[in-house]
């Protein structure tokens, strides 16, 4: 029994360490995602411990040692996005509808076909803007009886598993489809204007997975995001980044988009909102995702039940709250912050300048 435990103790060990190293290859970006279910399991290892080994050994307990710091090490990537930490942005006080967003993101599956589903949440919900991911020419030939509601839209219909559509019931401009990474990846970039009459920034993304079957390293998906978040960084309209990053909310890329956008996070001292995988609970997480300036503050998020996709949709109500939302903080990027996602923007020869920067004046 000992020698298992002392495997699983360095197993332990191996998968808290790996992402550390910042390497782009997929199998080591992969060991960011189940960090809540590598927690669980490093507890039951620790129960184990305690209940088959002999606690007079100095071997166990450093083996308990051990796991108890892979243990704390995996949980403080996973905090914030539990209740037990202090949210990042604040609940709206304004319920003033001229100054209400709503936004349903749905990565609806390519050969899904219940966009019953999903026309019923729009129908049920109501929300200023739809995006959904994935979506084909088939998809777009079921949902345009949204557009008597949602005039405005952007479509991208593709089969290759990254279609886009945006559908709005607000004025959207500058309209613009974008391939920042990839020649086969799209992204829309527009400018949307709200009831109270401001102007805003709305970035949609779906950057590629670092995957076996897709890109072996991570490099075209953080390109992607870093470019967006330096593009914000340096516009002085509100903004809203949304979509599926296929990366998790807690990552170190993803922390690196917050730092360097500037972007604030609803879930943060809310949930986790885990969105993938809807088939098999114990293995899901936080895989779509809504970002936005300290310009809004948030009236109510929430992961919708399944539309048959392999993904639970997103809905997010915010409030255009400049004044409330000015002392939010998010994360502050330092030097390292910023010469990392420099080398990342270099590696793929792409920058801010190539993103779109929608409403902006010229």
């Amino acid at each position: 029994m000992m020698s298992i435990l002392v495997f699983c103790t360095v197993l332990t060990v191996v998968v808290t360490l790996l992402p550390q190293s910042r390497h782009q290859h997929w199998i080591v970006r992969g060991m960011d995602f189940p960090r809540l279910q590598f927690a669980l399991l490093i507890a039951i290892l620790l129960l184990a411990d305690f209940f088959l080994l002999e606690m007079q050994s100095v071997s166990t307990w450093l083996l308990i040692l051990v796991k108890t710091l892979c243990l704390i090490w995996q949980l403080w990537w996973i905090l914030p996005y539990t209740i037990l930490w202090p949210r990042e942005v604040k609940n709206a006080s304004d319920n003033c509808r001229k100054n209400q967003l709503s936004i349903l993101t749905a990565n609806v599956l390519t050969p899904n076909r219940r966009a019953d589903a999903l026309i019923r949440y729009v129908k049920q919900y109501k929300p200023d803007v739809l995006v959904t991911l994935e979506s084909d020419q088939w998809w777009e030939d079921q949902l345009k009886v949204l557009e008597a509601d949602m005039p405005y839209s952007v479509k991208c219909p593709l089969d290759n598993l990254y279609g886009m559509h945006v559908f709005s019931r607000l004025p959207l401009g500058n309209q613009e489809i974008s391939y920042l990474i990839e020649e086969d990846v799209p992204s829309i970039h527009v400018s949307l204007m709200l009831r109270s009459g401001d102007t805003i920034r709305m970035h949609f993304v779906h950057p590629a997975p670092p995957s076996p079957t897709e890109n072996t390293e991570s490099a075209e998906r953080d390109a992607e995001l870093v470019i967006v978040a330096r593009s914000v960084a340096e516009s002085d309209l509100p903004a809203i980044v949304t979509g599926d990053l296929n990366d998790v909310a807690w990552s170190a890329t993803t922390r690196l988009f917050r730092k360097i956008s500037g972007l604030l996070d609803p879930r943060v001292g809310r949930g986790m909102f885990n969105t993938f995988h809807a088939d098999y609970p114990f293995l899901r997480w936080p895989l779509d995702h809504l970002f936005h300036s300290q310009n809004f503050a948030l009236e109510s998020i929430q992961r919708l039940p399944s539309i048959g996709s392999d993904h639970f949709a997103l809905l997010t109500q915010l409030a255009f709250s400049p004044v409330e939302g000015a002392s939010q903080d998010g994360l502050d990027p330092d030097a390292s912050d910023h010469d990392w996602s420099e080398d990342i923007a270099e590696e793929q020869d792409v920058g801010k300048d190539d993103v779109p920067q929608p409403g902006e004046s010229k």
